[in-house]
């Protein structure tokens, strides 16, 4: 009986990732380590070359940039991390506001965006509908303090951030 119940969730998770349309739109990102205009300069011409990045905005004082995303082209939000690594600091916060059409949400549930997996954490039951706001959890998103806390109550797909040969972001709300 036990194996019916994990092969009918492994099931509807599947399903539900495989179906699940999401258009990511903009991302507010905060920058860690960033001191002069000159540091938040750097940040933003780099982030800029990203072919996916339409525009992006800074605000020194709380050292955070609006990024708005191109509606044909798919957001990798390791390739933020990276640039922004490149420029010699590091993302703090990083929070991807997506649309979704009606997805059923719960803790351990996925969606797939960009041939990549997104599986929130710390959630309860509910239905998504509309521009939602979704925080990044892992390595490069948060932290080092956040990030040790998370990975002390997480499985090893989170520490690795990989599930089989996926790349798989945790997200929450």
């Amino acid at each position: 009986m036990k194996k019916r119940t994990y092969l009918g969730l492994l099931i509807a998770l599947l399903l539900n990732s495989l179906y699940t349309h999401a258009q990511v739109s903009k991302a507010d990102m905060q920058v860690s380590g960033l001191t002069c205009s000159m540091c938040q300069l750097a940040t933003q011409k780099a982030v800029k070359t990203l072919d996916f990045v339409a525009d992006i905005q800074p605000d020194l004082n709380n050292t955070n940039f609006v990024i708005t995303f191109k509606k044909d082209k798919t957001v990798n939000p390791d390739l933020l991390a990276k640039k922004v690594k490149g420029a010699g600091f590091s993302i703090s916060k990083l929070v991807l506001t997506y649309t979704f059409s009606d997805l059923k949400i719960a803790n351990g549930i996925s969606f797939t965006y960009g041939g990549a997996q997104f599986s929130f954490l710390n959630v309860g039951a509910k239905t998504l509908n509309g521009a939602t706001k979704i925080t990044l959890l892992d390595k490069d998103f948060v932290s080092a303090g956040t990030y040790k806390q998370l990975a002390s109550k997480s499985g090893e797909s989170y520490r690795t951030g990989k599930m089989g040969n996926t790349r798989n972001y945790h997200i929450g709300l």
